[in-house]
């Protein structure tokens, strides 16, 4: 499609003025879509509110109706969401093919979650005073929820937020990144024909201004929002009684041990650092390997990232394409010039053409410069080395994000050493601190976020637990 409209109480809508979407390899045009102003966002939320009943007592039969015909449209639709991804994101064909697989994967589980317990008898006789009392309680929704998502995954990170919202009957507003947007009107356009009530969800691309409304309208009972800490943070400032999840950024790292199988780590760093060209909040940029192993891990690695092919995206050999905008390529391309400028070596890479930045490694950068101390974000690992592990996990939770980070070693002591000690949300052994299972609560420390997304916790954060407290008279005697 040349133009797409956003949804709006699920029914799609046009404007003017429209925005203009590039294809990130060429940065030529590839589409309009319509923008949502001030008075649209407004509506939105009246219909939500409007809806939030309907929504909360649509039975679990419904639901998962609904989730069945997303699926059916994801599978045939399969070739036009890759391609998607691959323009409107820059995204190889291979990390757009896993993208497309990791939305069915998450409308899926929220399928399986929904037929899943939600409360509990709660027993009450726990002192004489009690005595006669009975509890049970529940899960019901919190109502209605705003959404803002970023450019990197701008399938499965909506998904990971409208699925869960639908399984447990939450309307639902959403803001999709504006340099990626027309992933999530597809979405829209699939829920749109399901039995979801008017106001179940508006998908809605608009300018900051006129998003201030995602925060600040005291009608919305939860904003989720994934993006950088900088934008993360301050919403959460004027975000009023709302509840808040952030899930941010970081600057993940790996740990080598000597008794790794160095192949093997060099095979899965090399993914986790330069798939999706770096844009994940938790790609691989921070190495730190033994100094008994150090000089022979670093040349494997260096040897293993020369061989990775950029390009077009659209080609099935690419492995890492373009970033996603020229601003985006400048800033990173400044903080390795940085960081080479201040002493650090650069291994391989460090050469762009456009967008393109080739697969870069550093070793020695300082612990001040922004290739070491923020978010790169970007086709970017810097290696550095230790010589204890205690070492190790210091330099790891020497940074003021705690997203995920990686352990490759054999030891299981040093694996629970590493589970207490490293200050993360989330600890992976034998592997890169960018593997992420759909259903698994994924979330970070520090900068990295507030609370833990996974469709079922997700889920747990968009409902309130309701109490059912039952006195029933005690008989001295049985009946």
């Amino acid at each position: 499609m040349k133009s797409y409209p956003y949804y709006l109480a699920n029914k799609p809508q046009s404007s003017k003025p429209t925005l203009e979407v590039l294809d990130k390899h060429t940065l030529k045009p590839i589409a309009h879509v319509a923008v949502a102003d001030t008075a649209a966002i407004e509506t939105a939320i009246t219909e939500a509110v409007k809806a939030t009943a309907t929504m909360a007592a649509l039975p679990a039969y419904i639901r998962t109706e609904v989730f069945q015909e997303c699926i059916a449209q994801f599978l045939s639709r399969h070739d036009e969401l890759v391609e998607t991804l691959c323009l409107e994101a820059g995204k190889p064909k291979r990390d757009a093919t896993q993208e497309v697989a990791r939305l069915i994967e998450t409308f899926r589980m929220a399928v399986a979650e929904i037929s899943r317990p939600h409360g509990e008898v709660l027993p009450m006789e726990m002192s004489p005073r009690m005595r006669g009392y009975h509890g049970q309680w529940k899960r019901v929704p919190i109502g209605p929820c705003s959404f803002i998502t970023p450019f990197n995954f701008p399938l499965n990170l909506v998904a990971h937020k409208i699925a869960p919202a639908i399984a447990v009957g939450c309307p639902f507003i959403l803001k999709p990144a504006s340099l990626t947007p027309i992933s999530a009107l597809i979405l829209g356009e699939i829920l749109s024909q399901t039995a979801l009530p008017r106001g179940a969800f508006s998908i809605l691309p608009c300018d900051r201004q006129a998003a201030e409304l995602f925060t600040t309208d005291p009608r919305l009972k939860m904003l989720s929002f994934t993006g950088s800490p900088e934008v993360g943070w301050a919403l959460k400032a004027k975000s009023g009684k709302k509840k808040v999840t952030l899930e941010l950024g970081g600057n993940a790292a790996c740990i080598i041990e000597p008794d790794a199988n160095l192949t093997q780590a060099v095979s899965r760093i090399v993914v986790g650092s330069f798939s999706n060209s770096g844009q994940s909040c938790i790609s691989v940029q921070r190495i730190f390997v033994h100094e008994s192993i150090y000089s022979v891990f670093r040349d494997k690695l260096v040897s293993a990232v020369q061989t990775l092919s950029t390009g077009d995206p659209s080609l099935d050999e690419t492995q890492v394409g373009p970033m996603i905008s020229k601003a985006e390529a400048d800033r990173l391309w400044q903080w390795i010039e940085s960081a080479s400028h201040c002493g650090a070596k650069v291994l391989c890479g460090f050469k762009r053409h456009g967008n393109m930045i080739t697969p870069t490694l550093l070793e020695n950068v300082p612990a001040t410069e922004k290739l070491c101390s923020e978010e790169a974000f970007g086709p970017v690992a810097i290696l550095d080395s230790y010589s204890h592990f205690s070492e190790a996990i210091r330099k790891v939770n020497d940074s003021r994000f705690g997203l995920q980070a990686g352990v490759f070693t054999r030891d299981l002591e040093k694996m629970y050493l590493a589970w207490d000690h490293l200050d993360v949300g989330g600890v992976v052994i034998g592997d890169i601190p960018s593997f992420r299972a759909d259903h698994m609560p994924y979330g970070g420390v520090k900068d990295s976020g507030l609370g833990r997304e996974g469709v079922r916790f997700a889920m747990e954060d968009m409902t309130e637990i309701k109490m059912l407290i039952v006195r029933v008279p005690v008989h001295q005697e049985n009946p």
